[in-house]
């Protein structure tokens, strides 16, 4: 059984910048010469309909100590889209592969919609310093297929062997809440040989646990012979207000990377009874560092308290 031991919180934006006013949500980090850089996805603050924009930014910390903040990014490493573009009211970094001197980032793009709130998509974007992100394109790299008609997102990639392994959320279906139309989505996984043209499972590879769940940020690592998965789940209904249907941090293990066991049980990391996470911990993901590894994670309310992480504890 893994164990995780809680570090705290490191990091929540309020009212840092106009376009980083609040969450810190889908920690990523990435080792530099100096620092450990931790891009996230934010929020600009709600207008009078309810509705914002979001942006990718980052934190830089203390490769000695992750809860030392030592510089907080000044402009959007990544920005919303044009009108009409598949990512016009919102990009949220998710992962990164660095290939040669260039960063490559998988983001969540994100449109408004009519009959539903909102349309995902995955885009890729680079970078030369890791600060400022081009987008490759205009349009998303995975959008709707014939099998997938819904949205993608939460797009974390991997360069195994020499094969660029993409494990994603992508939407089941939509249903009717209390007073908005919700999605449910599973997480999937898709293969690639020069991470733009990719093959589709099209299968979900963890087992839905709760009712209508949702299942987001899929980490993984090789521990001990095995892959190792860490995700975040939740109830597909009422999961805004209602303590114990929100994100809560959910395992799984595999020996090829595409056929999963999901090992909740054995996740060896909880919400806490108090504080910042103690009503939700949602979008892991697993850093490799100095021979060990950490989790970055959001707290309660989707990111809007911060990010945190904790350190798995060898036996």
């Amino acid at each position: 059984m893994m164990k995780w031991e809680k570090r705290g919180q490191i990091f929540c934006p309020r009212g840092i910048h106009r376009w980083m006013y609040s969450h810190a949500q889908v920690p990523y980090a990435v080792e530099l010469e100096d620092c450990i850089r931790i891009y996230f996805a934010t929020r600009e603050d709600y207008d009078v309909n309810g509705q914002c924009l979001s942006y990718g930014g980052y934190i830089d910390v203390d490769k000695e100590d992750f809860s030392k903040v030592l510089d907080i990014s000044d402009e959007p490493v990544l920005s919303p889209g044009g009108i009409g573009e598949f990512d016009e009211f919102g990009a949220m970094p998710v992962s990164i592969i660095k290939k040669e001197d260039v960063f490559y980032m998988f983001y969540a793009g994100w449109t408004r919609a009519v009959s539903t709130p909102h349309k995902e998509a995955i885009g890729l974007a680079q970078s030369k310093d890791g600060k400022v992100f081009n987008k490759v394109a205009l349009g998303p790299l995975v959008g709707d297929t014939l099998y997938e008609p819904y949205l993608h997102s939460c797009p974390v990639v991997y360069l195994i062997d020499g094969v660029y392994h993409m494990f994603y959320t992508t939407g089941i279906k939509w249903v009717q809440g209390k007073d908005r139309m919700e999605t449910q989505y599973l997480i999937r996984h898709a293969v690639s040989h020069d991470m733009f043209n990719w093959d589709f499972e099209y299968k979900n590879i963890l087992q839905p646990r709760v009712e209508l769940e949702c299942q987001n940020s899929p980490t993984m690592f090789f521990y001990n012979g095995k892959y190792h998965m860490y995700f975040c789940y939740r109830c597909g209904l009422d999961f805004r207000d209602e303590k114990g249907r929100g994100y809560s941090i959910g395992y799984a293990v595999s020996d090829d990377l595409f056929h999963w066991e999901r090992r909740d049980e054995e996740v060896g990391i909880e919400i806490s009874e108090t504080g910042w996470d103690s009503e939700m911990m949602c979008y892991p993901s697993i850093f490799e560092y100095s021979g060990d590894y950490y989790m970055f994670y959001s707290g309660n309310h989707f990111g809007k308290e911060g990010i945190g992480y904790a350190k798995l504890m060898r036996e």
